[in-house]
């Protein structure tokens, strides 16, 4: 690999083991505080740093009077309602399992491309979605696929997780218009402060506005920090410089990664048990993916 092409791949590496690390950060901060009161601080700080990279590429400029609204969307989508979904489904979700079925995200990009766009689905493709559809059902029932239909295995958590992986999906086709007219820094910057402002409205308004932060200890700062300044901030500058050096198929491939990070982490850092059936669901969803994504 020539030198001049290590950096990106470097940034990807970084990007997804600081993705999959950020779920077990949320749940360390969530022994503490409330989701409202982890995402506001978290994107107050994601904000401040992205601004500033702007700023120091010196890529800053308003968007035209007819983008506000749709990044205003973007925002909402990619930030508030995501975030509510994911902080809130951790509550009870474990984060090896709300790691997995993120990671089914390009299956749910395809099936939206398919009914959206109209894009054609061969048959492979096909059977890659049952794959990754069978895999995270055999690690939400824990192999027990028949007890997700009578409440004894599976979370109210589990749920919001997979919508908030739809959401996702949704979020990544609706950007492409704005990455198109935007350096992605730029666009990011803008997403993420109008969706800190939905935040502020969500917290101040139905939440419990600032009360809750001298709960927090070290550990719960340290969480959230991590999650403000890698998962909010750097991590998606390094995503998007990775992004235009690497060609988007290779890139999804760093992704599969992801949830093997945070496998790995929640047996350590918050004795979350690696089983038979997660490792198995696990690689049955990597296939699933790859069959999707395969050209």
């Amino acid at each position: 690999m020539p030198k001049t092409k290590i950096l990106p791949y470097l940034e990807a590496l970084f990007t997804v083991i600081v993705w999959g690390a950020t779920f077990i950060a949320t749940k360390i901060a969530l022994r503490e505080v409330s989701p409202a009161t982890i995402v506001w601080i978290r994107f107050s700080i994601g904000t401040l740093i992205l601004g500033a990279v702007v700023g120091l590429r010196r890529q800053f400029a308003l968007p035209e009077k007819d983008e506000w609204l749709y990044l205003a969307l973007l925002g909402f989508l990619g930030v508030t309602f995501h975030q509510i979904l994911q902080a809130t489904g951790l509550q009870t979700a474990k984060a090896t399992t709300t790691a997995w079925i993120v990671a089914t995200t390009p299956v749910f990009i395809a099936i939206l491309g398919w009914i959206v766009l109209k894009e054609k689905l061969n048959g492979l493709q096909v059977l890659g979605i049952v794959l990754a559809g069978f895999g995270v059902l055999l690690i939400v029932s824990k192999g027990n696929i028949s007890a997700l239909f009578t409440g004894e295995e599976g979370t109210f958590g589990d749920f919001l997780i997979l919508i908030s992986s739809v959401n996702w999906a949704v979020y990544t086709i609706l950007s492409r218009r704005e990455l198109a007219r935007h350096p992605a820094a730029r666009m990011m910057f803008f997403v993420m402060l109008l969706g800190w402002l939905f935040v502020n409205i969500w917290i101040f308004g139905f939440g419990p506005g600032l009360g809750e932060i001298p709960n927090l200890t070290s550990s719960g700062w340290g969480a959230i920090v991590i999650l403000g300044v890698f998962g909010s901030g750097l991590a998606y500058i390094a995503f998007y410089d990775a992004l235009q050096e690497i060609p988007a198929s290779q890139l999804g491939a760093f992704f599969n990664v992801e949830p093997l990070v945070t496998t790995l982490l929640a047996s350590f850092m918050i004795n979350e048990t690696i089983t038979a059936i997660t490792l198995i669901g696990g690689a049955i969803i990597i296939l699933g993916i790859w069959l999707v994504n395969r050209k």
